[in-house]
Order: structure tokens, then sequence, then C-alpha cells
């Protein structure tokens, strides 16, 4: 059986809680991630000053992948939504069925590029507007329609990230990820 392959994008003000916790979730669950700095392969300043560093350069990427992520954090949504690469990677990647993911402000992005619209999505309170005009929003810490899964923040990217192992690897897989990380219940 083929690894599932995610693609996470890496944008300057991205929220590295939720960078870090969806790729680490990922490949605990054995998926081979793909982490992709938007504007180079050089590390990323995010939201909290933390230094981030890709695994390569977002025009370097080729190949399909079962999912992209957009990790959240104003900034690094606000260069996601303004990016023509991130337009064109989501648009080919909601064409071909594939899932997308976007926690926090990433949804941001989805409205910017026109994807998903009137599909149920979470973000955080603070991208609640533009969402909401944009989609059905959910106070849900985890919205899956069809083949979009969002998430409202750095306090639900566990949740969010176990729900994409669960679409990648199955509900058993998910189970078996999540034991020894002693999450509450």
């Amino acid at each position: 059986m083929k690894m599932p392959r995610a693609l996470v994008i890496l944008a300057e003000g991205a929220e590295e809680m939720e960078t870090t916790i969806i790729v680490d979730v990922l490949r605990r669950a054995e998926v081979e991630v793909v982490l992709a700095g938007l504007d180079g392969p050089g590390p990323v300043r995010c939201s909290r000053g933390v230094r981030l560093v890709p695994d390569t350069d977002l025009s370097a990427v080729t190949g399909d992948f079962d999912v992209v992520v957009l990790p959240g954090g104003k900034g690094g949504a606000d260069r996601l939504a303004a990016s023509p690469a991130v337009g064109e990677r989501l648009h080919a990647q909601a064409q071909a069925g594939r899932v997308v993911g976007a926690i926090c402000a990433a949804p941001l992005a989805l409205a910017a590029h026109g994807l998903f619209q009137g599909r149920r999505m979470a973000c955080h309170p603070s991208v609640n507007g533009v969402v909401s005009a944009h989609g059905a929003l959910v106070a849900s810490p985890v919205v899956e329609d069809g083949q979009l899964v969002t998430s409202q923040g750095p306090g639900t990217a566990m949740a969010f990230a176990l729900a994409l192992v669960a679409r990648l690897r199955g509900e058993e897989i998910a189970a078996k990820v999540r034991a020894p990380m002693m999450l509450p219940a």
C-alpha cells in the first residue's frame, strides 16, 4: 500500500503550534509530509517569532498529494490568500477531489481563491466575518464537509491533525497515533 502524501504550506506569520502539530501527527501516522515554504526553502518566521525550516520551496514541489494543508496564523493566512501559486495548487487539489485542510485563519485563503463556497467550515473567531460570508460557519473544533476539513485554532490542532490522519489512514491508525500522545478524553 502506497504511503499517503501531505503538502503543508508554510508562510511567514504562520501559527507555529498548528504547523508543528500537523506535521508531527501526520508523520507519526506514517504519512509522507512535505513542508513547503511559500517564499523559498529558508527559515520562516512564524507568528510568535519561532523559526521553522521547510523541507523545500513550494515552487519546487511536484506530484500529487492526498491532502494539502494550510496552517493558520493571520499573517500566514493573508500571505496564502494573496499567493497565486497557492490558489493554483488548491484549485487543482479541489478539482481532483482530494482533501484540503485549513485551520484557524487559513480559511481566508479558501475565500480569497474562491474555493468551497457555501460549504460548512470552522475558523478562528477573528476571521468569522469573512468566512461566514463565504461558507456556512460552524462553531465546532473540527468540521468536515466532503473533501474539506477545517478547524478553529491552536487548541484544536491535535483534533484537526487526527481528523486528517483518519481521512488518510483510517480511524484505527488515528486511534493508535492518539493513544501514546496522552490526550485528554
